[in-house]
């Protein structure tokens, strides 16, 4: 998706001019990816993680050539159904509650290793693909780099993924006839939802800048190639970043990282508003690469330290699921304020909006574990109800 990203602007004016057609394209990649992990996570725990991510492989394969022919209609279904929804979907979902479920211990910072990936992606890609636009067309570079990625994660795939440790079970009877343990002293499928909700907020957020950085750039007399540049500084800070959130939610817990992370993230998109020069642009990517590094594995995180393992399946695609779709709507919203005012101001601005939202609704379940905590330490639980709690609150 990272071709969507840097070929905007190119994309753009062979399909009419308006940038609201590729960033609706990427919106369809990232609502099929979410959509397709939750279809996706079942399929891997059915059949194997190994043959969802050989499908996937092959199936941005397909979208990639798809979106090359020529019709705004021929974009969106290559990037949302064999990008997003069969493509991406069969590969990030699953190998979150993969990755998972190989670890006890330092859970937080083996999440945050393997959702670099895509910041990897991000820092060493976009200044290739921006040359490879330069020269070859955005055309030809999606062709190209479509074949590399079969042919390079199909023998991964079959080579090294093999089935867990760890495999969801389910006991039935009387044991699973319970009521469900309360987390913070509320329902969990509650706590579920305000995290859902708070991944969608932060990840409007998040899109805008990995969608829209390139094209800013290039509306302040940037060069494109400086505007890439800046796409993999944010990705290569993100990706470093990442991983020493990881060890801290290990020290800290998931919430908390969050809270931190929400915060620093609407700080760098309000220097997205503000900024105009290069070196200041430059100076905010990094500092955003800083914040979004700490959330998409501490929500992740934060299903594991909070709900039964067995429930990780459903609970971790079904997150993954508003993340895309907020990632989705950002990017789509980018470019449709950016149509509808001729600057991005207004969009970045909306993206400081929901940043604040995700940060309130954080905030308010740190409060409410706390207040949790203090309820037990004054009225603690029987013992019996605390060894048979698969909760960790």
């Amino acid at each position: 998706m990272w071709i969507t990203a840097v070929g905007l602007k190119a994309i753009a004016a062979d399909l009419g001019g308006l940038r609201s057609a590729p960033s609706l394209a990427a919106s369809l990649a990232w609502l099929g990816t979410s959509v397709g992990g939750v279809l996706m996570g079942r399929l891997a725990d059915w059949y194997g993680i190994r043959w969802t991510v050989i499908v996937g492989a092959v199936s941005i394969c397909i979208g990639l050539f798809l979106s090359t022919l020529g019709e705004p209609w021929q974009l969106y279904v290559g990037h949302g159904v064999f990008i997003g929804l069969l493509g991406n979907g069969g590969l990030n979902a699953p190998l979150y509650v993969y990755v998972s479920r190989w670890f006890d211990r330092r859970r937080g910072s083996a999440l945050a290793l393997i959702s670099s990936g895509g910041y990897v992606a991000g820092t060493i890609w976009p200044p290739i693909f921006e040359s490879a636009i330069a020269h070859h067309g955005w055309r030809t570079t999606m062709i190209v780099y479509g074949l590399f990625a079969a042919a390079t994660i199909v023998p991964l795939a079959l080579i090294f993924l093999r089935p867990p440790p760890e495999v969801p079970t389910f006991t039935g009877g009387m044991a699973d006839q319970k009521a469900a343990p309360k987390v913070f002293g509320w329902p969990p499928n509650v706590v579920f939802v305000l995290l859902a909700l708070a991944s969608f907020l932060c990840c409007v957020t998040m899109s805008m800048p990995q969608a829209h950085l390139v094209a800013l750039c290039s509306d302040l007399g940037i060069s494109a190639t400086r505007g890439a540049a800046m796409l993999s500084l944010v990705l290569g800070v993100g990706f470093l970043c990442r991983q020493f959130w990881g060890a801290i939610s290990d020290r800290i817990g998931a919430l908390l990282t969050l809270l931190a992370g929400s915060a620093l993230q609407a700080s760098a998109m309000a220097g997205f508003v503000v900024t105009q020069d290069e070196a200041g642009l430059f100076a905010v990517s990094a500092a955003f690469g800083v914040g979004f590094g700490a959330l998409i594995p501490a929500y992740v995180l934060a299903i594991r330290e909070y709900f039964p393992a067995h429930e990780a399946g459903w609970r971790v695609p079904t997150l993954l699921l508003l993340s895309g779709s907020g990632m989705a709507a950002g990017s789509w919203l980018a470019g449709a304020l950016y149509d509808y005012f001729g600057y991005y101001g207004p969009a970045f601005a909306a993206g400081v909006g929901f940043n604040l939202l995700n940060f309130a609704i954080i905030a308010m379940l740190v409060a409410r574990q706390r207040m949790d905590r203090a309820k037990c330490k004054v009225d603690p639980p029987q013992q019996e109800d605390t060894a048979n709690s698969p909760i960790r609150v």
